[in-house]
């Protein structure tokens, strides 16, 4: 139908596999502190021929497309992150310790927690979880020493779970107990186990 794709592939790049002419993509933009490059540099891939009108007029840098000095030291940093997340590909320590984690929840919490998410095609560094009938936003609050994102929104004293799990089909009174856990390259068993007990203690 000669409509552009374009997808927002920052969770993606660097823990797995993500070609742009196997996804058939026309744009696909890259966040680089997702894959522990510096902060403040992304990318766009445009595939040629693709449309695209100039972001900031006024010189001819990065094609045309946006008047301005570019940061050669935050780019030279993501590509050395690239070229060090694809060696990392296909260490599979990541997804071994993400299911490690929810074997150890649904251990403890039994019928208590739900997974959100296909149980085998999603990434393999982010585990996401509902605690049933309680509300992920106040499990985070009891736990400050945990960084993790919740998957509810609180509007003026009402808890409203976020649109992607409304469109998965997750109950209001499970989705309003999501949260997001993400482990890193660097994330250890030790940590993962800490988490649980925290987790037992105040949930």
């Amino acid at each position: 139908y000669n409509i552009l794709f374009h997808t927002d592939a920052a969770q993606a790049v660097g823990k797995i596999p993500t070609r742009v002419d196997e996804l058939g993509v026309d744009l696909l933009s890259v966040a680089g502190h997702k894959l522990y490059a510096p902060k403040g540099i992304g990318a766009l891939y445009i595939r040629r021929g693709t449309p695209i009108e100039s972001l900031v007029h006024g010189a001819g840098h990065e094609g045309g497309r946006r008047a301005g000095t570019e940061n050669i030291l935050l780019a030279v940093g993501l590509g050395m992150a690239c070229d060090l997340a694809s060696e990392n590909l296909k260490n599979a320590k990541t997804k071994e310790l993400r299911d490690y984690f929810w074997d150890e929840l649904k251990r403890y919490f039994k019928e208590g927690i739900a997974l959100n998410g296909h149980p085998e095609e999603r990434l393999p560094n982010t585990l996401s979880v509902s605690f049933i009938g309680k509300v992920g936003q106040d499990i985070l609050e009891s736990i400050p020493e945990l960084a993790a994102s919740t998957g509810s929104a609180c509007h003026s004293g009402m808890v409203q779970i976020s649109s992607v799990l409304k469109a998965m089909k997750v109950e209001e009174r499970v989705g309003k107990g999501t949260i997001r856990f993400s482990l890193g390259r660097y994330t250890t068993k030790e940590e993962i186990d800490e988490v649980v007990r925290l987790l037992k203690e105040r949930v």
